[in-house]
């Protein structure tokens, strides 16, 4: 190996380029496939990303997910084929193309030419492929920028044409009226989940109408509420709620006559007697309404006031009842429309529990006048308002206009008509288009999409597959996603747009003949035309002659294209060109094995992908998915060019280096699909407490390979690794089994795909190796306890570091090659590269014991210096004898062999002992903690305080181990109570001759004289400590009641006997109940648990839990019947089949007496605890004792 470095002198972001060098002169991304070529395939889906703007930290970030995915399955045994890919198509490029041309309408791209406006787009589809491929590159990930997929390709669009035809086949195709969110911003209908994407808070305007009801000698008007005026030209229907009461009132005003929902009389506005500066003006024609719910009451009693109820009536007695239109652009339609119909989507929560209907703007409006017969299902439904938005000439007095314009013209000519009833002002959130910013409206359009003939059928398979997957976080999944899956509603796939895959629909003059494409052969074959592009404007003019003869002419494709999320939810199969080519490949290895993208797209990419393959082969797209969340700036606020409010990814990159990176980011709360407030200054203490350390690690090692070297001796070879796990070093066993630990973790974890437990584990080994495995093997490392131990210290260290660097190598790709390519040069037969490598398998058993104790080793070494620190001891004075306190007996069994030197030299200390009684050295006493408590308690607080504050020893121990305790009938936990730990100088002793320091787990105390009291208190502690175990395995709460027998099995029972009898105090108070005896077990007790231990402390018992038996004073009993054994039997037979609580309450309420009464053909009588009963065992015996 070769000399290196010092850390501050080593440059992350230099060796980082040197490595790209080194893979760029060895091709060692194609080497990586060509050497698992013959391996089984693990498939990846690669979500493409549109080309047209620069990558962010979101896509470094899914980058990084699945390059660390993707490097670690290669390395565990599979091909792992990545190919980069772009989504070419759809309003990113258009909208950009609109804004560079200045195009604000759609004629004017007609105008144009759909061939130069598509070359137009599809020149700036690969502007910065080049930026990419450098940003992705430098952050270490591999993937295949020459052999790319675009969705823009012909082979690509085939299989979309394919998918489509394959669900046409299927019936899940038609084409309808659909009522879609409609962006007049891009001139295109937007999905559901896209429309979902951009919501403001906006004003609107909320006004309601008047509709005179044709026939009423009163004049009576329903009146409707809404807030899009520029629906009401197209109104053909009220619609009401059949089951809701509706009222007609009289203003007592101005005579004028309404009809509304009975709930909803208060929102009518209030009318005084007419002013003269008030004619023709509506009285709700006022600023000051805000909003629907600025009414109140008091506007509610003047409603209440200013109208005289005149009728009452259901809302289905409504139904078909005419009225006057407001507009005469649809008479036409008056022999079907015009008229009141009913339905449930009608509330009573807004408005007047009335809706004015206009079939062509929105959703229920066109489904219930589908229903009810005021349109018909499959004629040509008339939309007034064109693909910009603004109204055809069917709207004769506002054509032109564009419809969110044309409110307040259209709110004028309701107040000239009389028709205005109130004016008013209505925040609400909004859709707004996400590409052009602009609001949204609710537009009939003919469209081809998707049709789910089952709906219910298929949803119920959309469910069940989703269930077939695997998610991190499973939240998303099982919440988020499920949910939406759950509403699954019709997909509109097609666009009235330019830019995009053409749908391959084929559709005669007269409309009875439909082709539909599923490849360019059959479109060359049928029309006779060379296919060479699949964009509109090359196949656009392509017919196709009718099969019926010349005479019906031909078929010419329909214009719309498809919606982007179409193609990328055919990713599956159009980038591997099926059923094409590629074949056996997709057949072999569907569902694909991994995907992983951002939180938005389980209602965009991972929707589409679940609904196509539930489709096409039901089945989900995928098998596992990490779904990552947001990466925001500093400030929380979304990264902004505009507002410069985070470092460009190159800085940082250059600043810190990559690898520093992608740590930072896979080590956050964005991997579990929460945000990350990204901070520059977090990546460089992933350099600082990550990669120094590990550098300093690996530094050492070679430092004193070379000092071999130096000296004269044989060149450093590790020596083999079966050799080195038979070292008798206890370290070296403990770093040996810590590093098959970090092994067998990672493994655990990245087959689980929980990317961001790796890091805090790696922290840790790293932290453990240099500050435990080099600190104290130094004098082993250089050579002073002999070569040969030092060949085996040295041997090991790079034995540890030569694995670890393997396992991170899918994390950090660069320094891990830095590392190893200088380890290499001294194992003959090492790959050339770290990433060629196999991954680590688990070699040998781990020891799972030395690794506790030795972390329990360094908690001890730490508590002891603080100690010394206190006294001003300095590690170089010795000190006597050292106490370490701990319930397991294992440990401790570490600390006083193994171990004891490490921490005896490491402290300085001439002797160490243990102790197993955590209340020897220390009392603990309870505080509440009022911040807490004291608003939550009030005036219970001073009670409750009182007696926390006096709760006891072993109270408190008992608190601490439940987890919770009641007191003053207010339960209370861990949280509620500060519990403060004091060293207990035995008697006698000084602070200044004994002083201790824990950790809530070890206790250490220094101290100049032995306790001989440790053996009886360990194995008392033992006891109690299977007693609990038992407890904990018979799955019993701390609140169950159990009595404990103990019996021995030694021959010589007198030791064990003299325990119990000195320890008998602790026991009964750990325990909740004394000890008992076996051979004083009733007959009719019931046995819970039965255990027999071995071993302890060279003794051996058995434990039985039993319920808590009644023990009956039989003389006592007799004496209740004069001597009657039947009655006493039936005495006893009762009492025992009572359920055990309420027994004991019942005496409890009885100040220990109860009366028996209800024994059929037995006298009653007054039964006293502790005279004639006692509840348990463990009672009778303590009374018994008590009375000797």
């Amino acid at each position: 190996m070769e000399e290196v470095c010092e850390g501050k002198d080593f440059s992350f972001p230099s060796q980082e380029e040197h490595i790209l060098s080194y893979w760029s002169q060895i091709d060692a991304f194609k080497g990586q496939l060509a050497r698992t070529q013959n391996l089984p395939e693990y498939i990846f889906y690669d979500g493409p990303p549109f080309a047209t703007g620069l990558p962010h930290y979101g896509h470094i970030l899914a980058g990084t997910i699945k390059d660390i995915v993707t490097r670690y399955q290669s390395m565990t045994g599979h091909h792992v084929t990545r190919r980069f890919g772009w989504d070419c198509h759809g309003l990113p490029v258009e909208n950009e193309i609109d804004n560079k041309l200045g195009i604000k309408r759609r004629d004017q791209i007609l105008e144009m030419g759909i061939g130069k406006y598509n070359e137009e787009c599809r020149s700036i589809v690969t502007r910065y492929v080049g930026e990419w491929e450098k940003i992705v590159t430098r952050t270490g990930r591999w993937i295949d920028f020459k052999n790319d997929y675009k969705t823009m390709d012909l082979k690509f669009m085939e299989s979309v044409w394919w998918v489509f035809d394959q669900l046409y086949q299927k019936g899940l195709i038609y084409k309808g009226f659909k009522v879609m969110p409609y962006s007049t911003g891009c001139k295109t209908p937007l999905s559901n989940f896209e429309a979902g994407e951009n919501y403001k808070s906006v004003p609107d305007p909320e006004i309601m109408v008047a509709f005179p009801i044709v026939g009423e000698p009163d004049n009576a008007a329903f009146v409707a509420w809404t807030t899009t005026p520029w629906t009401l030209p197209s109104n053909l229907a009220l619609c009401v709620n059949a089951n809701f009461i509706y009222v007609k009132v009289c203003n007592k005003y101005s005579g004028k006559i309404y009809v509304v929902a009975e709930s909803r009389l208060s929102e009518l506005p209030t009318e005084k007697p007419k002013s003269s500066n008030s004619a023709n003006v509506p009285s709700g024609d006022s600023k000051k309404s805000k909003s629907k719910g600025t009414s109140g009451e008091k506007t509610k009693d003047s409603a209440a006031d200013s109208f005289e109820v005149l009728e009452k009536f259901s809302g289905a007695s409504l139904v078909g009842k005419k009225y006057e239109p407001l507009f005469n652009y649809f008479l036409e339609f008056s022999d079907a429309a015009f008229r009141v119909i009913a339905d449930n989507y009608v509330t009573d929560d807004s408005g007047t529990g009335i809706v004015h209907c206009a079939p062509a703007f929105g959703e229920d409006d066109y489904r219930v006048c589908i229903g009810n017969q005021i349109i018909n299902k499959g004629e040509n439904l008339i939309v007034a308002v064109d693909d910009d938005g603004c109204f055809t000439g069917k709207i004769a007095d506002f054509s032109g206009l564009y419809v969110k314009d044309a409110d307040k013209d259209i709110i004028e000519a309701l107040k000239a008509k009389g028709r205005l009833v109130k004016l008013g002002t209505f925040t609400h959130s909004y859709p707004f288009c996400w590409r052009s910013d602009t609001p949204l409206i609710y537009r009939a359009v003919p469209s081809w999409y998707v049709w789910f003939v089952r709906v219910e059928q298929l949803k119920e398979q959309l469910l069940d597959n989703n269930k077939q997957t695997y998610w991190v976080p499973d939240y998303v999944k099982d919440k988020r996603f499920h949910n939406w899956l759950e509403n699954a509603r019709d997909w509109a796939i097609s666009r009235s747009r330019f830019w995009g895959t053409p749908i391959p629909v084929w559709i005669s003059e007269d409309g009875e003949e439909v082709i539909v494409m599923d490849s360019v052969e059959k479109l060359e074959r049928l029309s006779g035309a060379k296919v060479f592009d699949l964009h509109r404007h090359n196949i656009d003019h392509i017919t196709v002659p009718s099969a019926r003869g010349p005479e019906f002419g031909v078929l010419r494709r329909i214009d719309d294209v498809f919606d982007c999320w179409f193609e990328s939810g055919s990713m599956p199969y159009a980038y591997l060109h099926y059923p094409f080519e590629n074949i056996e490949l997709f057949e072999k290895n569907f569902p694909g094995h991994f995907v992983a993208e951002g939180l938005d797209q389980t209602r965009g990419w991972f929707y589409t992908l679940m609904v196509l393959s539930s489709a096409l082969f039901g089945k989900p797209a995928f098998r596992n998915l990490i779904c990552n969340g947001l990466v925001l700036a500093e400030d929380g606020k979304k990264m902004s060019k505009r507002l410069k409010n985070y470092p460009s990814p190159l800085e940082v990159i250059n600043d810190y280096g990559a690898d520093a990176l992608r740590l930072y980011l896979i080590n956050s709360p964005v991997v579990r699909a929460e945000t990350l407030r990204f901070k520059k200054d977090g990546v460089f203490g992933v350099v600082k407490d990550v990669f120094l350390p590990w550098y300093n690690a690996y530094r050492f090692l070679v430092q004193n390979a070379k000092r071999l070297e130096y000296e004269g001796s044989a060149l450093f070879v590790p020596i083999a690794v079966t050799v080195l796990q038979k070292s008798s070093n206890v370290l070296d066993q403990w770093i040996n089994s810590a590093t098959q630990s970090l092994v067998h973790f990672v493994r655990e974890e990245m087959d689980a795909y929980r990317l961001y437990t790796v890091v805090p584990y790696l922290l840790k080994f790293l932290d453990n190796l240099t500050n435990i495995y080099v600190r104290f093997n130094r004098k082993r490392l250089k050579g002073r306890t002999g070569e040969e131990d030092c060949r085996m210290a040295l041997s090991t260290l790079y034995n540890v570091l030569l694995t670890s660097c393997k396992v991170m190598a899918p994390f950090t790709p660069f320094f891990t090659e830095v590392l190893y390519q200088n380890m290499r040069k001294v194992s003959d037969g090492a790959e050339e590269c770290i990433h060629y490598c196999s991954f680590p398998q688990e070699e040998g058993k781990r020891g799972e014991r030395i690794e506790e104790s030795v972390t329990r080793m360094m908690k001890i070494i730490d508590l002891a210096r603080n100690i010394r620190e206190r006294h001003n001891k300095p590690l170089k004075t010795p000190l006597r004898e050292m106490v370490v306190v701990h319930p397991d007996e294992d440990f401790l069994d570490d600390i006083t062999g193994k171990l004891r030197e490490y921490v005896l030299e490491e402290l300085n200390m001439r002797s160490l002992v243990t102790c197993k009684d955590t209340l020897k050295y220390a009392s603990v006493r309870a505080e509440p903690d009022f911040s807490v408590l004291g608003k939550r308690l009030g005036k219970s607080m001073g009670a409750v305080a009182m007696e926390v504050k006096a709760m006891s020893q072993e109270d408190i121990l008992a608190f601490e181990k439940a987890g919770e305790v009641t007191i003053a009938s207010h339960c209370l936990k861990l949280t509620d109570i500060k519990l403060v730990r004091e060293f207990k100088h035995p008697d006698g002793v000084t602070d200044k001759e004994m002083d201790a320091a824990g950790d809530g787990d070890v206790l250490v105390v220094l101290d100049l004289r032995p306790d001989e009291s440790l053996f009886e208190a360990g194995v008392a502690r033992e006891v109690v400590n299977r007693i609990q175990k038992s407890r904990k395995k018979a799955g019993l709460e701390p609140t169950d009641m159990v009595e404990v027998y103990f019996e021995s099995l030694d021959e010589d029972k007198s030791v064990i006997q003299q325990v119990l009898n000195s320890q008998e105090n602790y026991i009964t108070d750990a325990v909740g109940s004394p000890l008992l005896s076996s051979d004083s077990m009733p007959l009719h007790a019931v046995l819970i648990c039965e255990e027999i231990f071995q071993g302890i402390y060279n003794m051996s018992f058995k434990i039985r839990l039993v319920r808590p038996a009644l023990v009956f004073k039989e003389s006592a009993i007799l004496a209740l019947y004069a001597g009657n054994s039947k009655f006493a039997l039936g005495l006893q037979i009762y009492l025992e089949s009572r359920d055990h609580y309420c027994l004991k309450s019942e005496f409890q309420l009885g100040h220990g007496k109860i009366k028996v009464d209800c024994i059929e053909n037995l006298p009653a009588v007054e039964v006293v605890l502790g005279e004639h009963v006692f509840l348990t065992v463990g009672d009778y015996y303590l009374t018994a004792r008590n009375s000797c």
